[in-house]
């Protein structure tokens, strides 16, 4: 059973691929030239290598997935969680599958842009319970979760969302959740990341661990009050309630709500605006500098990287185009790249290993 939050079947509604994707043009994206966090710079069980090095090399492998869908049409990518029968219930190759897939999509200048949705009738119901009450157990073998990742010694403790979320805060590209069913759990955790949250009417968002008896996870303890605010966090996490779209669209969770059928087509139209009108590497920095931001100390730290962002970009041929577009009345025309034109004070900030406590 998924941890779905309330009482609706497992069933997942639909077979497995019953939901069409709408007009892919690639299937498993193009391998090139990117950026990985150290999540998955490695050979996994999938049985791919994503990128060389562990750093900044070349996708050598495509991979081939089992529980998301990866497509791109039009420049937006779409990372589709593909358990229906499930409700697309979260375990450890997920896991690994999502931070593969962010490696193709930093790799790939023709991805703009990502939505994430679920196959079927649901987001993402949260952990697999499949193992019953091990579920959460790091210890034990049956544990779905934590006894998927990695066998190093270090690596065992670490939190599988917490890994994902960690990937999509890395990511180069805008992030879109298409939240078209039940997000529980770390179906909504793994969403906060994301730069904007869409939300069908019959979805549902549980933060529900301390009906597990266990605590937030997937780093939602720093997303969450960034996004909505401590008091509403608290609120959501201390009674682990299920709440529909409209609270969540009035708790600032999610952006708009929409009718099921033009869920995806407002997501899609949201993504192509971006695709469309911006530059890729002016993106591309502005969405780190919002969200490292969020943990600055003072004003005069976003000082310092606006100024030299403005200086840097100022000099490039995006910057040009974009003014002389603008003055010529015409659509603009944007050639950085953001796997070969980041400025080069790009990363300004420190990686950060994972450490344990204690």
């Amino acid at each position: 059973r998924p941890d779905e939050g309330d009482r609706e079947s497992s069933d997942g509604g639909n077979p497995r691929h019953a939901e069409p994707h709408p007009s892919p043009l690639r299937s498993h994206g193009s391998p090139g030239y990117g950026e990985t966090c150290s999540s998955a710079g490695n050979v996994d069980s999938i049985g791919q290598s994503a990128l060389v090095g562990g750093s900044i090399g070349v996708v050598t492998t495509t991979p081939s997935f089992t529980e998301i869908r990866y497509d791109v049409a039009d420049r937006v990518a779409t990372i589709t969680l593909d358990r229906p029968d499930r409700l697309n219930a979260f375990t450890g190759r997920m896991m690994r599958e999502v931070i593969d897939a962010m490696d193709l999509v930093d790799a790939d200048d023709g991805v703009r842009a990502v939505v994430f949705t679920g196959a079927g009738r649901g987001f993402c119901a949260g952990a697999d319970l499949a193992a019953g009450g091990a579920t959460f157990d790091g210890t034990s073998s049956k544990g779905t979760v934590a006894g998927a990742i990695d066998s190093a010694v270090d690596e065992r403790i670490r939190d599988g969302g917490g890994r994902v979320s960690l990937r999509l805060f890395e990511s180069r590209k805008p992030l879109i959740a298409a939240i078209n069913g039940p997000a529980v759990g770390v179906g909504v955790t793994m969403t906060l990341p994301m730069d904007i949250r869409l939300a069908s009417s019959s979805a549902k968002f549980g933060f529900v661990f301390a009906r597990r008896g266990i605590v937030p996870e997937a780093c939602s303890s720093w997303f969450l009050p960034r996004l909505v605010g401590i008091s509403k966090a608290t609120e959501w996490c201390f009674t682990g309630r299920v709440f529909g779209p409209d609270e969540a669209l009035a708790g600032g969770l999610v952006r708009s709500v929409h009718a099921p059928d033009d869920l995806l087509p407002a997501a899609y139209a949201l993504a192509g605006e971006i695709a469309s009108n911006t530059s890729a590497v002016s993106v591309a920095v502005t969405r780190q500098m919002l969200w490292r931001m969020l943990g600055a100390d003072h004003p005069m730290e976003a000082h310092v990287v606006d100024s030299r962002a403005i200086w840097e970009l100022g000099k490039g041929k995006d910057a040009r185009e974009g003014v002389e577009s603008f003055l010529e009345k015409r659509p603009a025309t944007f050639s950085a790249s953001p796997t070969t034109d980041m400025p080069d004070f790009v990363p300004w900030w420190e990686s950060r290993p994972f450490r344990e406590l204690g």
